[in-house]
């Protein structure tokens, strides 16, 4: 064993180039009054291991694991250079920008566990069940996907001692033991970790090749390691603890907890920034990603003693990198101690989730009062937010749902969330949903609430696809997904979590499927809602001279194609009241005549009328709960 500087190292000669496995045992000065956490009896993996071997079946426990009560299971470091993955003489990455952009935010594993998504038992619930369904996504609209955690991690860690969630199985994956290796059990049962990485670039050459991007959802904040009550000792916990994370030795708590999840990596230490620099960089030129999203970034805009810094280096490093500067980067800026949406550090370059569109736009569009104000900010671009330095409306990731919280079908069918299966009696999960339950709590079969549900559903939609910025759609929600009212569903590998395919016959799900497709491509093929500057003057008229009363609930307003003379003028109206409002249309362009694109008010197929319809009255009642799009064509 040598050492260069701060770096142990070893070279050991003869080995053959695939199939071995390998970890790590380490021990050193100082004991646990130094923030350090020696263990010579526990067997580490290499942080930079390429690939993690252990558990071969997901959620299936293995005599190869060794695994103990408390201690948890035993995982290896291996490699493969042996293998060469032929992307094929025609494939091509596809170059979409950010603002073009529509983004479908799922988990591998419950897209297609179910029996219904009509896969085979080896497929459902893998990467290659992705790639099954690129042609679903392709149809659906959608040219980017965002996969929730794909870094190796232990979907049982939950039953590793006796507590209030150890019947669970985690199927979101945000609690990594490895920044560089592929999850595994995502690969075809049995696999193993060589397999899987191929398969992993399959899903990837098969979605790019149906034109969708492969955007990951990364977790740096913290790791599967826990907290010293009940620590996982895995890996950089036994390693070198108070370089890993954020430790003060001072505290009966030493680690500190930005995350939520119990430890806080420390990003900006110069050995740990290189570590997630290189994982990024790895996941890019080995597996041809084309972004990243930044789980809790606002963690990683912070020192080793957790205080926030103007320039982080690592997202400093991210922006400036000349390889990662040129895929899309997106932060989710917020951890459990600061709110940055608007001003993350960004360079210019990072986007951000706007936890702020969806919160507004849920509550306009339910009836909340004093919204209107806030619901236009958003739909034009969140300027308040992001018109400052070189920051484009595309930096903005507007969202209605997210894996975290309500689905779209959920947020209508319920005023509270229900997450007693959590076994957390129902204290989990966030009480700030801005849901209508549209008159019933939860599942019925009254048409009437459930006309109510449906219509809401079209109306998020299309505030989400019409608003200026960058829309993400969630998994499921074009279908009406339900996860029962549970908005915490993390661990549960079951009918709650997975995706729930309909059947031709289940017209109301078929419906919704059509005209959150036909939206999104309306969205891709329109002009004015893909902006590259902030709205000025001449590209918007605000129908509107009631700003000041808090009960007016009616927003309407015209985007203008000044570049086509108004040919590809849009008109567009919400009325959250419980009450139709007669609608004064603003005269067409020269030679051209209003015509209907969408009214949610109406059922499925008219609610969507590809090309417009023949032509619309000046004066268009607009329903209560509802909203309209119009378009124009020549006369």
């Amino acid at each position: 064993m040598n050492k260069s500087g701060d770096v142990w190292h070893v070279a050991v000669e003869g080995l053959p180039s695939s199939n071995v496995y390998y970890a790590l045992r380490v021990s050193g000065n100082g004991g646990w009054e130094t923030g350090y956490r020696w263990d010579k009896s526990r067997l580490l993996l290499d942080p930079r291991a390429p690939l993690v071997a252990g558990r071969r079946n997901w959620a299936q426990r293995e005599e190869r694991e060794e695994f103990k009560n408390e201690k948890g299971s035993m995982w290896w470091g291996t490699f493969d250079f042996d293998s060469k993955f032929d992307w094929g003489y025609d494939y091509e990455r596809p170059q979409h920008k950010l603002r073009d952009l529509i983004i479908y935010e799922m988990t591998v594993r419950c897209f297609t566990a179910s029996k219904s998504s009509g896969l085979g038992q080896n497929k459902r619930g893998t990467y290659l069940g992705v790639a099954e369904k690129a042609s679903y996504l392709a149809s659906l609209g959608v040219n980017a996907v965002e996969l929730l955690p794909v870094f190796e991690y232990d979907e049982l860690e939950l039953q590793r001692w006796k507590n209030p969630r150890d019947h669970m199985v985690n199927v979101w994956g945000y609690s990594h033991m490895s920044f560089m290796a592929p999850m595994s059990r995502f690969g075809t049962p049995g696999c193993g970790p060589v397999q899987a990485a191929r398969e992993f670039k399959e899903m990837v050459r098969t979605l790019h090749n149906a034109g969708i991007q492969v955007i990951l959802d990364v977790v740096y904040n913290h790791t599967a390691e826990l907290d010293d009550k009940h620590p996982y000792l895995l890996s950089m916990r036994g390693i070198d603890n108070a370089t890993y994370y954020m430790v003060d030795p001072s505290q009966f708590v030493q680690l500190l907890n930005l995350s939520g999840c119990g430890n806080t990596v420390n990003a900006n230490h110069p050995v740990v920034k290189q570590l997630i620099i290189d994982s990024l960089v790895r996941f890019v030129q080995e597996f041809h990603v084309d972004g990243f999203r930044f789980d809790l970034a606002s963690c990683l805009c912070r020192d080793s003693k957790g205080q926030p810094m103007t320039a982080p280096p690592l997202i400093r490093d991210i922006a400036k990198h000349p390889i990662l500067s040129k895929v899309h980067l997106i932060a989710e800026p917020w951890d459990l101690g600061m709110y940055q949406v608007g001003t993350f550090p960004n360079w210019d370059v990072w986007a951000e989730w706007n936890g702020k569109f969806r919160d507004d736009v849920r509550r306009f569009i339910k009836g909340d009062a004093g919204m209107k104000g806030a619901f236009a900010t958003r739909m034009s671009g969140s300027a308040d937010l992001y018109h400052n330095h070189d920051r484009r409306p595309f930096h903005s990731i507007n969202f209605v749902t997210a894996h975290d919280g309500f689905s779209l079908y959920d947020m209508v069918s319920y005023n509270g969330k229900h997450n007693q299966a959590n076994g957390e009696g129902n204290n989990d999960g966030t009480n700030d949903n801005f849901s209508w339950n549209c008159g019933h709590e939860g599942h019925t079969e009254n048409s009437g609430v459930l006309d109510m549900r449906y219509k809401q559903m079209r109306n998020y939609l299309t505030a989400l696809l019409m608003a200026i910025g960058t829309p993400m759609v969630v998994m499921g929600d074009e279908i009406a997904v339900t996860h029962h009212g549970n908005n915490n569903w993390y661990g549960h590998d079951t009918e709650l979590s997975h995706m729930h395919w309909p059947s031709h016959k289940d017209d109301r799900r078929q419906g919704l499927l059509r005209f959150a497709s036909e939206l999104i491509k309306f969205r891709r093929s329109c002009k004015v809602l893909k902006r590259e500057t902030f709205l000025g003057p001449r590209d918007i008229t605000w129908h509107e001279d009631n700003w000041d009363n808090p009960d007016s609930r009616f927003l309407a307003w015209t985007l203008h194609d000044s570049k086509e003379g108004g040919a590809g003028d849009v008109y567009i109206a919400f009325n959250a009241h419980g009450f139709q409002v007669p609608a004064h249309l603003p005269k067409p362009p020269p030679g051209r005549k209003w015509a209907r694109l969408i009214d949610t008010n109406l059922p499925s197929p008219r609610d969507f009328t590809i090309g417009g319809n023949a032509g619309v009255e000046p004066v268009y009642g607009v329903a209560p709960h509802s909203a309209i799009v119009l378009i124009t064509k020549k006369i």
